[in-house]
């Protein structure tokens, strides 16, 4: 019988990356529980790793998305008499059957990975919301990162003169191993600008989701804003607990959604409010659009220079990018992009975690 054991330690390290707190102890509790069960058996597979690799309630959702996605099916349910139910689906074996005589059949455990990945490729216009809430819990969503003025004991890096020479005298004048500093690693603040005119309209449900997502990831350190006729700061909104709630909420303060759209002069607008205050200081900043502008294309190019020189990185995300032919003839997308580091598209879950990785690196 083919070894599923590789299958099974990968779905830990997926959920570690996702943010959940599968630690080394809770992997191993996690193997230790898998040998007392059929790993051949979903609902199983499912209890021992629910009760081993979830700290807390709110971890139960993302560990029921992910199972889906890499097990295939739908994470089985308690019913009312006790019993657990499950439904599943037709995918690929967790490894792949050694062919040959004498052969064992493989497990049937299974892993729906072509397709999660049928899913994150598509057009996220096409996906409802029970499966875009899916997706979205999949995705790595851990700020950018920057370097803090304080610092913090660590192996190696700068000499620490006071800490070695207060461990010089501690030990009588003896020679002391050498102590260093090192310093330490602070969210890099993200400033999300979505653009919700009448030509995003069919994105925007999706981009307010995914942004309800990265805010919930790290509140302190990010902030969302819609563009339109007017700016609209939607952050508070976006760190409600549910995502229908925030979105609602949301949908209640933006008061131009699906209008038209005068990017220059939101942008300035945020830039004198917001950005210039030190909100766009260092920061990196997203600004979701198709590119399309009814006002002057000059004054949004003028203001995204102006955003470039306080910004640590700029990205723009259009999700018509992602289309064979495309080519940025918008005057709004044309003016902008000498100013943007890069452009980016954001149709679809797999380009908006190729969006995540892009602001990881900055």
């Amino acid at each position: 019988m083919t070894d599923p054991l590789p299958g099974l330690t990968g779905f830990a390290e997926v959920l570690r990356r996702i943010g959940l707190g599968a630690d080394p102890s809770r992997a191993q509790a996690y193997l230790e529980a898998l040998s007392h069960v059929d790993v051949a058996e979903p609902g199983q597979v499912y209890w021992a790793g629910r009760l081993s690799l979830c700290a807390e309630p709110d971890d139960i959702p993302a560990y029921d998305a992910a199972f889906a996605a890499w097990f295939g099916g739908t994470p089985p349910r308690v019913t009312s008499n006790g019993r657990t139910r499950r439904r599943t689906t037709v995918s690929a074996p967790l490894v792949a059957p050694v062919s040959g005589e004498g052969s064992e059949p493989a497990p049937e455990l299974h892993v729906a990975a072509s397709d999660a990945e049928i899913l994150r490729r598509r057009d996220v216009t096409a996906l409802d919301g029970a499966a875009l809430k899916e997706l979205l819990a999949t995705l790595r969503t851990d700020p950018p990162l920057r370097r803090s003025v304080r610092t913090r004991r660590a192996p190696k890096g700068l000499l620490d003169p006071d800490e070695t020479l207060r461990e010089l005298l501690r030990s009588g004048g003896e020679p002391v191993r050498l102590r260093y500093r090192r310093k330490r690693l602070r969210p890099r603040r993200l400033v999300l600008l979505i653009d919700v005119s009448g030509s995003m309209s069919p994105y925007a449900d999706a981009l307010l989701r995914f942004a309800h997502a990265v805010v919930r990831r790290s509140p302190p350190s990010t902030e969302a804003f819609t563009l339109g006729t007017r700016l609209t700061r939607v952050s508070r909104q976006l760190r409600m607990r549910d995502p229908e709630q925030a979105l609602a909420a949301a949908a209640r303060a933006v008061p131009d959604f699906a209008g038209g759209t005068r990017l220059g002069e939101t942008v300035r607008a945020f830039l004198d409010r917001w950005g210039q205050r030190g909100l766009a200081r260092q920061a990196v900043t997203v600004v979701f659009s198709d590119g399309w502008e009814r006002g002057d294309a000059a004054l949004l190019g003028e203001q995204l220079a102006r955003l470039r020189r306080l910004a640590h990185a700029v990205l723009w995300v259009n999700p018509h990018a992602g289309r064979s032919g495309y080519a940025p003839v918008q005057s709004g997308i044309r003016a902008a992009l000498p100013h943007v580091d890069r452009l980016l598209a954001g149709h679809s879950l797999a380009t908006l975690d190729e969006l995540l990785t892009e602001v990881r690196r900055a």
